[in-house]
């Protein structure tokens, strides 16, 4: 078992995966017949994290299957999750995380490969490289590979993927900026990312690469379709 802690992110309202989300909170919409947090929740078990936070929002009641599924989950409830953005997430866990090497990771993911999380790691985002413009949330980089901007669109770099780890050091330096940014103008339409953008001169963030199919992010219903499919494809090759 590690010292290390992981914090979920589920409070969201999945919107665009409507009307699956209707009565469903989107982490708990199932993949091939499983949940896609409890994905997340295997490959964090497998590194052997000690403690999973699930951070609640929109339905968070549905997440008590959890707690009785899983010994090392706790549950927190954003109270915030329909007036602020996720920043409201990380503001409600920040006394957890002073301190302590952890994961932060989005919940509705689904991760293909549970060993995905498995090895020695620094400070970093996991990402995905893409060729060509991005719209999506990406790193840039210094010669030396150091983060140097968290934030939307870029060309031929890493794209987000919804997991981080952070040394206990700069999980501390994190939740202060979180805490600091908290109720001042604008802070409403925070994303966390843009308060870790904010600090970068501060950490020593570099990018760990993945392959895009270890980790799959799903945000529409179509989007669900097709992993099932190539899922499915997938899994008749391999009998």
């Amino acid at each position: 078992m590690r010292d290390e802690i992981a914090i979920l992110m589920a409070a969201g309202m999945g919107t665009r995966m409507r009307p699956l989300t209707e009565k469903t909170p989107k982490p708990l919409v199932k993949v091939c017949g499983r949940p896609m947090i409890e994905t997340v929740i295997d490959a964090l078990n497998k590194r052997g994290v000690s403690k999973i936070v699930v951070v609640t929002g929109y339905l968070g009641d549905a997440f008590n299957c959890l707690t009785e599924k899983y010994d090392n989950i706790r549950l927190v409830k954003n109270e915030y999750f329909e007036k602020v953005n996720n920043i409201s997430s990380i503001h409600a866990v920040t006394d957890l995380m002073r301190g302590r090497d952890l994961f932060i990771c989005e919940a509705d993911l689904y991760i293909s490969n549970p060993d995905v999380l498995n090895g020695d790691l620094e400070s970093c985002y996991f990402g995905k490289f893409v060729e060509g413009y991005s719209d999506d949330w990406v790193f840039e980089r210094d010669e030396d590979g150091r983060i140097t901007r968290v934030g939307k669109c870029g060309t031929d770099c890493y794209n987000m993927c919804g997991i981080s780890y952070f040394r206990a050091a700069d999980s501390s330096k994190i939740a202060d900026a979180v805490d600091r940014a908290w109720g001042k103008e604008g802070y409403e339409d925070l994303f966390w990312d843009d308060v870790v953008n904010s600090i970068l001169d501060h950490l020593k963030l570099t990018v760990h690469p993945i392959d895009t199919k270890d980790i799959i992010e799903i945000d529409t219903v179509d989007e669900l379709r097709k992993v099932e499919e190539d899922i499915e494809n997938i899994n008749r090759k391999n009998k």
